[in-house]
């Protein structure tokens, strides 16, 4: 998956804005404010941090040489994978549905709603 596809496939889910909090060059994609997923857009290898089941997380970093503990992030609960580099499509969307769901599924109550509202 390229990063234009990754942009796309993010910003078409419920809710996602993007933005860039911390620089010109982290692009960071949230849900109702909260992130969910971000990339360096100045490093040479396509990289994305994705949240994740701490269980799921562990899993994923043993079957796949692509997928590490978050680099810069709680190594529990997030990982970075390299997207361009033999992983399936289905597969690196399957993970950035996973690490949206985990969020929405942490929003207050309000925001839930809002959102379902969109």
């Amino acid at each position: 998956m390229d990063i234009e596809t990754y942009r796309d496939y993010c910003l078409s889910k419920k809710g996602v804005e993007e933005t860039f909090p911390f620089d010109e060059v982290t692009l960071v994609f949230k849900v109702m404010g909260k992130m969910f997923a971000l990339t360096g857009l100045e490093k040479e290898t396509f990289e994305v941090n994705l949240k994740c089941d701490p269980e799921r997380a562990i899993e994923l970093r043993e079957e796949y040489a692509q997928i590490r503990a978050g680099f810069h992030m709680n190594k529990k609960h997030w990982n970075t994978i390299t997207f361009e580099e033999g992983l399936s499509d289905s597969l690196l969307c399957e993970l950035i549905d996973h690490s949206y769901d985990l969020v929405v599924a942490k929003l207050k109550k309000a925001d839930k709603e809002l959102l379902k509202n969109l």
